[in-house]
């Protein structure tokens, strides 16, 4: 028993600093769009906050994963949480609105670090037989701080002002910062032997991410086929709002209930996945998670109230961390560490460009057409993807892909 609690201290420190800092992201989002409304009175500039990410995300990730790999990722990502503690806490110094589209679009670049940077060092960090469990109860705490940043965040900007609630939002990230340097480094780093980012450097680590790619073509095939299935989803929330409240007719606050309801769901699957990890087998996760998150969007879409809605919200809500925890699973353990970052930062490129062609092409189809059944067409298409997905997962010979034990442990179970 002590030896289980030992083996997930670091874990557990990991989960903390992810934790702390997810709450500090949901604090920060409540806030900025505040802070934007107030100063400009433009739904318009609130709005461009939602591109920005995916537009810096576009302009920096055909480098960012030649910048990690090379260098230490702990100290990314401590580097880049301290980064973002700065900014936010310049925020209420910022005298217009051009000002603070200049720290959002650096924030912004500190978090294209941060994914990549994550990725590869939790994998490192977590030992194959551990990972689905640990991406179980990362998906708790995403989920936890989905539900109570929002609320911290209106908490303290009833009792005190948004300066002051950014100051302290500041400090979520100092403190994730400090719990990630109490973690082991997992790495040597020898500076003589780190190369210059140059664009030379870039195209050739550009190629060896091609070349990966093209000799493990099943791996990429199946995590960019859920990237793909997973834009329908972004797409579909983007419109949230607005097809809550005008085509369904639900007011503010019945929608603020909505998502927290979805938390809640988040958190009994995770709750429920991380004890009960080894009854369900990756493919199975993968599977049925896709396909009831999918149904879940089809309830949704053919909702007439708030009880139909959140019912389909539950249901996407519960089986999305199945679906998550598993693709993340399996991408961990097919990806190697050493390409991780590269390989990450490509595919977090083509999703958000996927991200913006589709939510302004799903955006102008449904004032063009009708909201509902860009909605229900959407969900169905996606429906449709998660019947023929399996047949992708379930290719005769790839079982090897899915193996979830070291080989240690094979070779114990054999003794």
């Amino acid at each position: 028993m002590s030896g289980n609690i030992k083996a997930w201290r670091n874990p557990g420190i990991l989960l903390t600093s992810t934790g702390l800092a997810g709450i500090g992201d949901f604090i920060y989002l409540v806030v900025i769009n505040i802070l934007v409304f107030q100063m400009t009175g433009s739904a318009a500039a609130v709005a461009a906050l939602w591109i920005i990410g995916p537009a810096v995300n576009i302009l920096t990730k055909f480098w960012t994963g030649s910048f990690i790999d090379h260098r230490s990722k702990r100290k990314v990502m401590i580097g880049t949480y301290v980064i973002r503690a700065i900014g936010i806490a310049l925020l209420p110094f910022a005298p217009n609105v051009v000002v603070i589209y200049f720290i959002l679009i650096f924030l912004s670049t500190a978090k294209a670090f941060f994914g990549p940077a994550s990725m590869t060092y939790s994998t490192m960090l977590i030992p194959k037989e551990n990972r689905k469990r640990f991406n179980a109860v990362r998906s708790v705490t995403f989920s936890g701080a989905f539900i109570l940043g929002p609320a911290v965040g209106g908490t303290l900007l009833l009792v005190t002002s948004i300066q002051t609630t950014l100051w302290l939002n500041a400090s979520f990230f100092l403190l994730a910062a400090y719990f990630i340097k109490l973690l082991p480094a997992q790495e040597k780093i020898v500076k003589e032997n780190i190369p210059d980012l140059t664009i030379n450097q870039v195209k050739n680590d550009f190629s060896v991410v091609m070349k990966f790619m093209q000799h493990h073509r099943y791996v990429i095939g199946v995590y960019f086929g859920f990237i793909v299935i997973m834009v329908f989803t972004f797409a579909m929330d983007a419109q949230e709002v607005v097809f809550t409240q005008e085509v369904i007719g639900l007011s503010e606050a019945e929608y603020s209930y909505l998502i927290s309801i979805t938390g809640i769901g988040s958190v009994a699957g995770g709750l429920l996945l991380s004890i009960f990890s080894a009854k369900f087998p990756l493919r199975q996760m993968m599977t049925t998670g896709l396909f009831l998150t999918s149904a879940g969007y089809v309830i949704y879409a053919f909702s007439w109230s708030f009880y139909s809605i959140m019912t389909g919200f539950l249901v996407l809500g519960f089986f999305l961390v199945f679906l998550n925890a598993g693709m993340t699973t399996f991408y961990q353990n097919n990806v190697p560490v050493a390409l991780m970052g590269r390989v990450t930062s490509i595919i977090q490129l083509m999703q958000s460009a996927l991200q913006i062609a589709f939510v302004l092409f799903i955006g102008i189809i449904a004032d063009l057409v009708n909201l509902r059944l860009t909605i229900v067409v959407l969900s169905l298409l996606m429906l449709s993807a998660s019947l023929v997905f399996p047949f992708l997962l379930f290719r005769k010979g790839k079982a090897a892909l899915f193996a979830e034990e070291t080989m240690n442990e094979q070779e114990k179970a054999v003794l």
